[in-house]
């Protein structure tokens, strides 16, 4: 028998803080705001003071509270640095990231670190930075790192990018056994190709688009607002009994 008392499910983030890395435009840009429509306090993070500074503006003037932070998260030592003048964020998103699309004969040596710092080790040193304040603060958290499809199947000339995803995947489900006991959650949403800065260009070669097309179910490229749902729920209270794993945003292409 249904309780008529049972409660509905929480989404609200009031008081919460939250850390978004990449959070100056595309997928990030989404994510701060679906976070603070629900009530957190969130701090963008990105290189460019003035994206920063653009974001910053979007956001206080839809009323949401919103600071910035100026920082190369590929830096473990500013990592440290920057975080240790700040209290404890009770929400992270690492969303910083990036693609070389190229075979594998292609990749310079140069490709492979960057895209390695990027999408592997800034997301270490960042987490590694925000959990040990929580866990010095005995605070409970969410970290959401966003990986992609590519983090649970392969493609053409995504190797490099594969490589890094499925990296990520594999840490998200070992931080999720190593920070459960200390009510920190760890997931991933993995989103298909989406309609952003970075694949801007790549929609420009009607071959590959319609590539992409026929191996999403739903037939189309998804919308950056539409990560902005699965951000927020597993950042909430909604989501508590859910941690190492992987939300697929990806309109069914794993699912083939």
């Amino acid at each position: 028998m249904t309780s008529l008392h049972m409660q509905a499910p929480n989404f609200n983030l009031d008081g919460k803080r939250a850390l978004i890395t990449g959070g100056s435009r595309g997928l990030g840009f989404y994510a701060a705001k679906a976070l603070a429509q629900a009530g957190a306090h969130v701090t963008l993070v990105a290189r460019s003071k003035e994206s920063l500074k653009l974001a910053q503006d979007e956001l206080k003037q839809a009323g949401h509270n919103c600071e910035i932070l100026q920082l190369d998260v590929t830096d473990s030592a500013a990592v440290d640095s920057s975080l240790a003048k700040n209290q404890p964020f009770q929400i992270l998103v690492n969303n910083a990231g990036m693609n070389i699309p190229k075979n594998l004969v292609d990749l310079k040596n140069e490709d492979i670190d960057a895209v390695l710092n990027l999408n592997v080790k800034a997301v270490f040193y960042v987490t590694r930075k925000v959990t040990q304040q929580l866990l010095d603060a005995k605070l409970s958290g969410s970290v959401i790192n966003i990986s992609s499809q590519m983090g649970v199947v392969g493609s053409p000339r995504r190797t490099l990018y594969c490589a890094s995803k499925h990296a990520i995947e594999g840490m998200t489900k070992a931080l999720a056994w190593e920070l459960g006991p200390e009510n920190i959650r760890v997931n991933t949403i993995c989103p298909t190709f989406i309609h952003t800065h970075m694949t801007a260009n790549m929609f420009t070669d009607p071959e590959f688009h319609d590539w992409v097309i026929k191996k999403i179910a739903l037939g189309r490229i998804g919308q950056p607002e539409e990560i902005m749902g699965a951000v927020v729920f597993l950042a909430s209270p909604a989501s508590s009994l859910v941690t190492g794993t992987a939300l697929m945003l990806d309109g069914g292409w794993s699912a083939a």
